[in-house]
C-alpha cells in the first residue's frame, strides 16, 4: 500500500505540473506524452497503462486513444493515467474543461461526482461488487443518463493495474478487507463528450481510506 501511495503521489504531482502548462491548441497526443514525461521526471519506473487523454467528442469513448485533435475552448478533457513505482501501480482519472462549460456539461459532471461520492460512502470490506456498482448506477440513472454508463464502477489494483476482482454489474464477489481498488463512474454521450472521475481507495472494515488527494471540483482552465 505504501508503494501504491507513492505511485499515486507521482501521478498526481505530474497532473499538477501539467495543469501549469496545458492550454488551448495542444493536441491530445501532446498532452498524453507530456503527462508521461512528467511522471518519469518525478521518479516513475514506467506508465502503468496506455495514457488516455481525450477531448470533446473523443471523450465519449470511455477508452479512447489520444489523437491529433487539439484541445479547445468549450471542451472537456478526460485524463486517465498512472505509473509504476517499485513494482506497484497507480491509476487516476480527472476531467477538466477549458474556457467554459455549458449547463449540460456541468450537469453531467455534477452527476458523475455525486455517483462517485455515494459509492465512496458505501465502499467497505464485505460489500458485494455488484451492489457497490449499483449505488453509482442508480444515481446516474435517476439523473437520466443510465444508458451512458457502460462499464464497471471499479477494479482492484496492485502489481497489475487490473489485479483481480472489482465492482461491476455482474460481480458477485465479496470485496475483502485491505483490497485496493478504483471508484470511477462515468457518463459518455456519443458524439458530444464524456466525464469520468476516478479515485483509488483501500477497503477497511468500517469504510475505506482514499489514497487519492487531487481535488474533484470541476476545474476550468
Amino acid at each position: 500500500v505504501e508503494r501504491i501511495k507513492k505511485a499515486m503521489a507521482i501521478a498526481e504531482g505530474a497532473l499538477s505540473d501539467l495543469l501549469c502548462i496545458i492550454g488551448e491548441g495542444m493536441s491530445e497526443k501532446e498532452i498524453a506524452t507530456e503527462l508521461e514525461y512528467l511522471m518519469m521526471k518525478r521518479g516513475a519506473e514506467k506508465k502503468s497503462f496506455d495514457t488516455i487523454a481525450v477531448s470533446g467528442e473523443n471523450g465519449s469513448h470511455c477508452h479512447g486513444v489520444p489523437c491529433e485533435r487539439k484541445f479547445r475552448k468549450g471542451d472537456f478533457l478526460t485524463l486517465d493515467f498512472g505509473c509504476v513505482y517499485e513494482g506497484y501501480c497507480s491509476d487516476i482519472t480527472r476531467t477538466i474543461a477549458i474556457g467554459y462549460v455549458t449547463d449540460e456539461m456541468k450537469n453531467v459532471y455534477d452527476t458523475v461526482l455525486l455517483a462517485q461520492t455515494e459509492a465512496l460512502k458505501a465502499a467497505k470490506a464485505g460489500i458485494v461488487g455488484q451492489d457497490l456498482h449499483n449505488i453509482a448506477q442508480s444515481v446516474i440513472a435517476d439523473a437520466g443518463y443510465g444508458e451512458y454508463f457502460g462499464h464497471g464502477l471499479g477494479h482492484s489494483l496492485g502489481i497489475d493495474v487490473h489485479d483481480g476482482v472489482g465492482a461491476s454489474p455482474s460481480s458477485k464477489a465479496v470485496l475483502p478487507r485491505g483490497m485496493v481498488m478504483s471508484i470511477e463512474p462515468g457518463i459518455y454521450i456519443p458524439g458530444k463528450f464524456g466525464v469520468r472521475i476516478e479515485d483509488i481507495i483501500r477497503l477497511d472494515e468500517n469504510g475505506n481510506t482514499n489514497l487519492t488527494k487531487t481535488p474533484k471540483e470541476l476545474m476550468i482552465i
